[in-house]
């Protein structure tokens, strides 16, 4: 097994680790992580023309954020978990448009809208 592997796999293991003792918040914020994490890594395989990285990555990404719109309680969070899907749904369209059109400038704009909703959740947990 290479260095990356190895790696990769402890990644894995530490991030499933992190899941079973984490709280609802903590999840939330280990899925917008990973969507952060993702883009940007979409971003690197563009500038690297990895055309297919490049799919996959975004297409994690869209799974991650599709796994938060899935997680809002609409019937319990009002206007506030509407706001949020609709956020979702938007950022969802700009990250499949990012692929199709091969555009840095959605990934950009998906990224910080995500990093606002993160901040913004990080402060709930305190």
């Amino acid at each position: 097994m290479n260095a990356m592997a190895a790696l990769k796999q402890y990644q894995t293991v530490n991030t499933q680790a992190q899941a079973v003792d984490a709280s609802p918040h903590r999840l939330i914020q280990m899925l917008m992580e990973g969507g952060l994490t993702r883009i940007a890594q979409a971003r690197g395989a563009m500038e690297r023309q990895q055309t297919a990285m490049k799919g996959e990555l975004i297409g994690k990404a869209i799974g991650i954020i599709g796994g938060l719109r899935e997680g809002l309680n609409l019937e319990q969070g009002g206007e506030v978990a509407a706001n949020l899907d609709r956020l979702y749904e938007y950022m969802a369209n700009r990250l499949l448009e990012a692929n199709v059109q091969n555009d840095m400038a959605p990934l950009d704009e998906v990224a910080g809208l995500l990093r606002n909703v993160k901040s913004g959740w990080d402060v709930i947990g305190q």
